[in-house]
């Protein structure tokens, strides 16, 4: 029987866990709006930009600029792969699949991230974590199959270059995700988000003004790309690297088995997408998979048993 601390703890990540889903799971809506407009480098540049100026004053507020100064090679170097690429590589996808399709593609993250952990860090999952991973990449591919289209759109672009960006988008979220526990314990997860997206902003500027876009893009575009930056971004990341300190990488890279459940739902919300027996019945094996590859339910000879929060 776990003691009252331990439980609140339990209450806590899950509850940021869920959160945190949740709004990542809007963030392929708002990235889709403006990079219509914006294009891919210019998107993924104005996002990270947002972010740091919303979380660089939270940082001198709260007196841990001393820490970015310190640590900022490591933090600035993980920024580029867990914000920088993966963000270009999104804006990229969005415009040539669906947003649902590319939050799909996001939730294979636990699974690079899990294999990188194993090779690298030597963290060997529990069976029960392996099965929860298999489940859940089971459903996203089942998921996947059945939304997926490779002939090429009206620019001329084929989804499958999409397809492609998304998971290495995926890789570099997972390799950061183990960096970030190995270099950044123990750092406030403030510093540690308001560094990476500095770090990505660095490589991301050149690129995105060189390719601005000529006609200036819309009051709406505007609107999207400030709340993917600072919510979807600045606020998100203080959340991530809070999970991955207090929670583990695996449970924190977990959260993208639930960002497509969002993602689908906000889709039928707010652009009045279709919904089939098939993608609810995906997106149970999904969250089924997730429950299993963070611990939250376990399986011991056989016997199904939940982690009591009590």
């Amino acid at each position: 029987m776990q003691d009252r601390p331990a439980a609140a703890s339990a209450r806590g990540w899950i509850v940021e866990f869920m959160l945190l889903a949740a709004i990542w799971g809007s963030s392929f809506l708002f990235m889709r709006l403006g990079a219509v407009e914006f294009g891919p480098l210019p998107t993924a540049a104005v996002r990270v930009g947002v972010a740091a100026a919303f979380l660089l004053p939270l940082v001198w507020v709260r007196g841990l600029g001393p820490q970015l100064r310190r640590h900022w090679k490591p933090v600035f170097l993980i920024g580029v792969f867990n914000s920088g690429i993966p963000f270009a590589c999104f804006a990229f996808a969005v415009l040539s699949i669906t947003t649902g399709l590319s939050a799909i593609l996001n939730a294979t993250v636990p699974l690079f991230g899990a294999v990188i952990a194993w090779i690298w860090l030597k963290d060997r999952p529990t069976h029960s974590r392996v099965l929860g991973l298999v489940i859940g990449f089971a459903g996203v591919a089942l998921l996947a199959w059945d939304k997926a289209s490779f002939k090429p759109d009206a620019s001329g672009v084929a989804p499958a270059w999409a397809v492609l960006a998304c998971l290495l988008a995926t890789v570099c979220y997972g390799w950061s995700a183990n960096a970030a526990k190995r270099y950044l314990g123990g750092m406030p997860a403030l510093v540690t988000a308001t560094g990476s997206q500095i770090g990505a902003l660095l490589v991301l500027v050149l690129p995105g003004l060189w390719y601005w876009p000529e006609r200036t893009p819309s009051l709406q575009a505007w609107l999207s790309l400030l709340v993917v930056g600072v919510v979807c971004t600045g606020v998100a990341y203080v959340l991530y690297f809070h999970l991955i300190e207090h929670a583990g990488p695996a449970r924190a890279l977990a959260v993208t088995f639930v960002v497509p459940v969002f993602a689908m739902f906000y889709g039928v919300l707010f652009l009045d997408e279709a919904v089939t027996g098939w993608m609810l019945l995906c997106g149970g094996v999904i969250v089924c998979g997730t429950a299993l590859s963070t611990g939250l339910l376990k399986l011991r000879g056989g016997v199904r048993e939940v982690d009591a929060v009590k």
